[in-house]
């Protein structure tokens, strides 16, 4: 015997029912009704009224503001129900609900949810949480050689080890931290840890692409990615010398700098010049012979030759 499979259609929701002329004009003037209602609940706390809005055939519910200290932006919500026929509407239910303005705590959140990276302090107990997707037990391969051969080899390992998956997320969380590529840090420079001389890598699978830096002037102690780099790499050329290096360097911010007047100096040397010498007859020639001669000799410093000096062989020179 054939057997037949009947199917079932799903049936859509239907809207809520209006309620009936009768039942809407009863529920509608029950606003006073509905505020006594509030003021046997609460007393005096009921403010002014905002609305009535129908929820089906048999009920409707009327706003009020709330005047509770500490309950800015809050409503009072009573509920009032009436069915077809009924002389008049009775008090369903008395609430205060949150307004559209009113001032709400958070979203309530598990502990294990709220603390955070940075909460834990010396002495708390921070356990890991249930079936932790960053941990397997022990005797699972996680993957990464550097703890499955050796936990093979000598026969027995940790009681849990770091899974396939929480290696994936410790290794993104630590390319998008403030030592990956992506942080000003890194993008100011153009050296990497990967070629830095104080960048140890780590071992096992993560020492693919991460190390420890042992700069103490740079991310000391902390996890880097290889593309990651500062201004302390090991490459990092001297910055150049500053001032002369013919020179002790002074301050002349000790130095009282004096404008002397201009001195002329005039100096009577004898010289026994032979007769066979020819001497320049050029006056300005002749100047720059006997100044080159005087201050090489140390006999005499000039400042200022104020007028050409002849030389002639008969007559000594004079200043």
């Amino acid at each position: 015997m054939d057997s037949q499979i009947d199917t079932v259609e799903p049936v859509a929701p239907t809207p809520p029912t209006e309620p009936s002329a009768a039942v809407a004009a009863l529920l509608g003037a029950a606003a006073d009704q509905a505020r006594e209602a509030v003021i046997e609940f609460s007393g005096d706390t009921v403010g002014d009224y905002l609305g009535v809005a129908f929820e089906n055939e048999a009920a409707a519910t009327h706003r009020f503001l709330a005047t509770m200290p500490g309950y800015q932006g809050w409503q009072w919500a009573v509920v009032m129900a009436a069915y077809p026929g009924s002389e008049r509407a009775t008090v369903s239910e008395v609430v205060l609900v949150p307004g559209p303005t009113a001032l709400l705590a958070p979203q309530w959140l598990p502990w294990e949810e709220r603390v955070k990276p940075g909460d834990l302090g010396p002495g708390d107990l921070l356990a890991p949480l249930t079936d932790d997707p960053r941990l397997v037990p022990g005797y699972v391969a996680t993957g990464d050689p550097a703890i499955d051969d050796v936990a093979f080899e000598v026969g027995f390992g940790r009681r849990r080890v770091l899974s396939a998956w929480g290696r994936d997320d410790a290794a993104q969380r630590w390319h998008d931290g403030d030592h990956g590529p992506g942080s000003a840090m890194a993008r100011a420079t153009k050296r990497t840890c990967r070629d830095c001389g104080f960048m140890t890598p780590l071992a096992g699978a993560l020492g693919v692409m991460f190390g420890v830096c042992c700069n103490a002037m740079a991310a000391d102690g902390q996890v880097v990615d290889f593309t990651y780099g500062c201004g302390a790499h090991s490459d990092t050329p001297a910055p150049p010398a500053i001032g002369s290096p013919l020179f002790e360097p002074y301050d002349d911010g000790v130095l009282e700098v004096v404008e002397a007047a201009a001195v002329s100096v005039e100096a009577s040397v004898d010289l026994d010049i032979p007769a066979d010498v020819e001497t320049p007859s050029d006056s300005v020639e002749g100047t720059e012979v006997l100044e080159a001669s005087l201050v090489e000799s140390g006999v005499a410093q000039i400042a200022e030759i104020v007028e050409p000096v002849e030389i002639s062989e008969a007559e000594p020179i004079e200043g």
